[in-house]
């Protein structure tokens, strides 16, 4: 009797489970169980409710601080491997750490290095994962990955709102070639911001390369954190004569004053995916969710089938 592929299971990391529940209801699937046993100091325990022996599992978390939420995804990767998974699956819409992605001064860590053969160790035989900080990360991983882009949900939304004499803007100089991809697939000009910092999170600096009177301008990048790079550059933006100024980012990690800094910006508003839960609403934030995309490309994972279609840019 021939040997008959069984369907994947899916499971979810704690912070990650709401997203996780509209893949599987758009994959066609029902989330796997996982329960998690905690101790009174905090340290806690995943087990799989369910058989995995020789199936091909999905394990789908963003892996954004706490760092709690990066050592879930491990362990859970090192359950399913010790309960002879066949094929196991992180899916990371959001990964974190990527910052970290090169030594910048004298004695600091890659984490995102680190973190690539921590996945590896402890049993993932594939990523996928979401527009990452640094496209380079890719290759501080020996097994597959596939590397999404949230083009593919945030041009369908632009082209939608129509936008007149629409300019796309990169927040600085690191992001000119996102902005450029934009840009071409939009047919529109391009302006950067350049901007030095003073420290982590802190802006001294900002100038703007480009002319933006008289345009709509989208500011595009792949994270927004504080957000004080996106508010600074959509005042001097309006300053300069823009007619207004609306931002897509992919990751809304939205730390701190990051709401408050959005409510008081210029900025008419901002874009993100689910691909991090929202700490709070926001009549200026809008989410998009990433959902359709990571259940499409799941389903094209289990089934060999070529994933190019996906890749806009």
């Amino acid at each position: 009797m021939a040997y008959q592929v069984p369907e994947p299971k899916i499971f979810a990391c704690t912070q990650s489970t709401e997203l996780a529940t509209k893949i599987a209801k758009l994959y066609g699937a029902t989330l796997g169980k996982v329960k998690f046993s905690r101790y009174s100091d905090g340290e806690f325990q995943p087990s799989f409710e369910e058989s995995v022996r020789g199936a091909r599992i999905f394990i789908i978390g963003s892996t954004n601080p706490s760092s709690e939420n990066l050592m879930e995804m491990l362990l859970m990767l090192d359950a399913a491997k010790r309960a002879s998974a066949r094929h196991i699956t992180a899916v990371m819409p959001y990964f974190g750490w990527a910052r970290q992605d090169r030594k910048d001064k004298p004695r600091v860590p890659i984490a995102a290095k680190l973190i690539a053969k921590m996945l590896e160790t402890a049993g993932a035989t594939r990523i996928i994962t979401m527009d990452l900080h640094a496209d380079q990360i890719q290759g501080f991983f020996e097994k597959p990955v596939d590397h999404l882009f949230a083009s593919t949900l945030f041009l369908p939304y632009l082209k939608e709102l129509n936008l007149d004499n629409l300019t796309i803007a990169s927040p600085d100089m690191g992001g000119s070639k996102r902005a450029y991809a934009y840009s071409k697939a939009l047919k529109s000009d391009v302006v950067i911001c350049y901007k030095q910092r003073a420290k982590a999170n802190v802006i001294s600096h900002m100038e703007l390369i480009g002319d933006v009177k008289g345009k709509n301008v989208v500011l595009v990048d792949d994270m927004v954190d504080t957000a004080g790079t996106l508010a600074k550059a959509a005042d001097l933006m309006m300053e300069r004569g823009a007619l207004s100024v609306r931002a897509i980012t992919t990751h809304g990690l939205l730390s701190g004053d990051a709401y408050e800094k959005i409510e008081k910006s210029q900025l008419s508003e901002l874009i993100i995916t689910d691909s991090i839960p929202t700490r709070k609403d926001s009549n200026k934030v809008k989410v998009l969710s990433c959902a359709p995309l990571f259940a499409d490309v799941m389903q094209r994972v289990h089934t060999n089938t070529s994933i190019s279609s996906k890749f806009l840019m």
